[in-house]
């Protein structure tokens, strides 16, 4: 008889301890816990049609007489959050089509990671050119010929590409050379 007092006793405190725990819980004993269905869906990209680009020559740029380094902006002119990710490419252009224009070689900086866009949100790159030397025409240090264009087309991964001119000159650089920060939420000097 002891010896079933004794599981009594057992079962009697794991169904106190299973009431309790239920109670806490708000789970009624014998019903089943759901999963949580609740699951967060990243932002898409940010369509090309989503950004407003500017441009403008940064605070800090290397010496020299060309442009030397360039702040670019994207600004989110949707209605919804979307997300920038990585380098851009650079390429060169007049003031007609897009697809006319000469790519420039980026060394990319930086880590790449997401930037969440909200509404209204902005993110940058920087781009550092291979500053053109001299006044006047100017010269480069390598011997090539410095090059002078009044747009370059930034293009983002998934977001696509966007002609920009600089709010103050044209874009002058040496040997189709660009160094370009990753996408982000700090604005750069």
């Amino acid at each position: 008889m002891r010896h079933s007092n004794g599981i009594r006793r057992a079962a009697l405190a794991t169904t106190a301890v299973t009431a309790v725990a239920a109670a806490v819980t708000g789970i009624l004993p014998g019903t089943a816990m759901a999963a949580s269905t609740t699951t967060s869906t990243p932002p898409p990209a940010c369509s090309a049609s989503a950004l407003q680009v500017s441009a403008w020559q940064a605070a800090h740029p290397p010496v020299g007489t060309g442009t030397g380094a360039a702040v670019v902006k994207f600004t989110n002119v949707s209605g919804r959050t979307c997300v920038l990710k990585g380098h851009p490419t650079v390429a060169g252009a007049g003031n007609g089509s897009p697809s006319h224009n000469t790519p420039l070689k980026v060394t990319p900086t930086g880590r790449a990671t997401t930037v969440t866009v909200r509404p209204h949100g902005k993110a940058w790159v920087k781009l550092t050119f291979v500053q053109v030397q001299g006044e006047g025409d100017g010269y480069c240090e390598s011997g090539a010929t410095p090059k002078a264009y009044p747009t370059m087309v930034i293009g983002l991964p998934h977001s696509g590409k966007h002609q920009v001119a600089l709010n103050d000159g044209w874009w002058a650089e040496c040997d189709n050379k660009v160094t370009a920060t990753q996408v982000s939420a700090v604005k750069p000097s």
